[in-house]
């Protein structure tokens, strides 16, 4: 019977009203709980727009870049071992060869990274390949030298589908009477992407097979193995899997991390610091509830030592400072969360109203936003478990009234 009595004695003082307290005690309790709806509202919208935009750095970057590459030397043990018993992360493999090159047009000269790939493949497990303004990866057939490249590469080559560039590659030159000369290659332009990466203007696409016979290799000893995860974040269980189950050395496995992750590592720590900061916020905004309950038990010392004397045990009356606490706390959570929710979903609308639209998606329509339940279900629970935490000091002072004193007082 004691719980019940708690929770009806806290719920009432929850309530806030001018009846139960003085009205400054009042303000500093709806104050406490506005400033936890705001902050988790805060919260709720920041890591949600975070998430978008990691999520666009994902799928634009991770789209160009492999995700796992397995180096030459391992290249014949691993197709077998894949073929024979697939890891279930891994959706596709396919010979692959990477070189950097030099490409010129007849306005500019850039350095790019060539990749030489199967059309097929990319076509069905690129982003890339949904990305395109023109052309079709099919294009890409052996012998026709041609080449795919991103919007902002054609731009600075000021080139357009069907022109012809000069791809010159050190790695594979001659000794001539005229010096050390280059392997070169006049190809076509045939596709052009636009991914909105760091990467579009330093990634070109050919057939594996023209690849080769640009780097003087037409048999293909160099060639690796690209591996095409579901997740590529979950890129050390396929690590892992490969080294324990196939026994594949980790100086022959690449990872995007190794061109890419002091990127996604910033971006990781960004969203962190927010979230942090905005936890922050909320704290200061549940610690505010100590003040008010603290003013609470002084103002209620007779009623509790009343309570006492008619045989309320201590421990009772501690669970009502505490349950007031977690109402607050839920009461709080609960509005920031409705909020919090709600403006998150009608965000780009809101920006739209204000007239500052801000077209960060990967197809310009806006923000990016990703509500993760989850996430905003524990930073929830967090908010409330922050409220619950901020009351039990005076709580445990409320616990330790003694009665004789104070009535002796009164």
């Amino acid at each position: 019977m004691s719980y019940p009595l708690s929770a009806s004695i806290a719920y009432r003082y929850a309530k806030s009203s001018k009846a139960n307290q003085t009205s400054f005690v009042s303000f500093i309790n709806r104050f406490s709980v506005a400033g936890i709806a705001l902050g988790l509202t805060a919260l709720i919208i920041v890591v949600s727009v975070m998430n978008g935009l990691e999520g666009q750095l994902k799928q634009r970057i991770l789209g160009i870049v492999p995700h796992i590459v397995i180096t030459s030397e391992a290249r014949n043990n691993t197709t077998s071992a894949l073929t024979t018993s697939p890891i279930n992360d891994v959706i596709a493999v396919m010979p692959y060869r990477e070189t950097e090159a030099v490409v010129q047009s007849k306005r500019d000269l850039r350095g790019v990274q060539v990749h030489g790939v199967h059309p097929d493949q990319m076509k069905q497990h690129t982003m890339v390949a949904n990305n395109m303004e023109q052309g079709r990866f099919t294009d890409l057939k052996a012998g026709s030298f041609r080449v795919i490249i991103g919007r902002a590469l054609a731009q600075k080559l000021d080139v357009r589908v069907g022109n012809r560039l000069r791809i010159m590659v050190a790695g594979a030159s001659v000794y001539t009477p005229f010096g050390r000369m280059p392997s070169q290659r006049l190809v076509t332009v045939s596709g052009v992407f636009d991914m909105g990466s760091q990467m579009d203007d330093k990634v070109l696409y050919m057939n594996i097979n023209d690849v080769n016979r640009l780097l003087r290799d037409t048999k293909g000893q160099g060639e690796s193995v690209r591996l095409f995860l579901n997740d590529a974040f979950d890129y050390l269980t396929t690590v892992n899997t490969l080294q324990s189950e196939l026994g594949i050395d980790i100086a022959h496995i690449k990872t995007w991390r190794e061109r890419q992750g002091p990127l996604f590592d910033a971006v990781k720590m960004e969203k962190n610091m927010m979230m942090l900061m905005l936890l922050l916020i909320i704290a200061v905004a549940a610690f505010n509830i100590i003040s008010a309950l603290v003013m609470v038990v002084s103002e209620k010392q007779g009623d509790i030592a009343v309570l006492q004397t008619q045989g309320m045990m201590p421990k009772t009356v501690m669970w009502i400072f505490v349950l007031n606490g977690l109402f607050n706390g839920i009461k709080g959570a609960g509005i920031g969360l409705v909020l919090g929710c709600i403006i998150t979903s009608q965000l780009n609308n809101v920006l739209e109203l204000v007239n500052s639209p801000l077209a960060l998606a990967a197809d310009g329509s806006g923000l990016p936003i990703d509500m993760d339940v989850m996430q905003i279900v524990s930073i929830t629970g967090i908010s409330v478990l922050l409220c619950v935490l901020a009351s039990i000091y005076p709580a445990f002072k409320a616990m330790k009234t003694q009665p004789s004193q104070v009535l002796q007082n009164e």
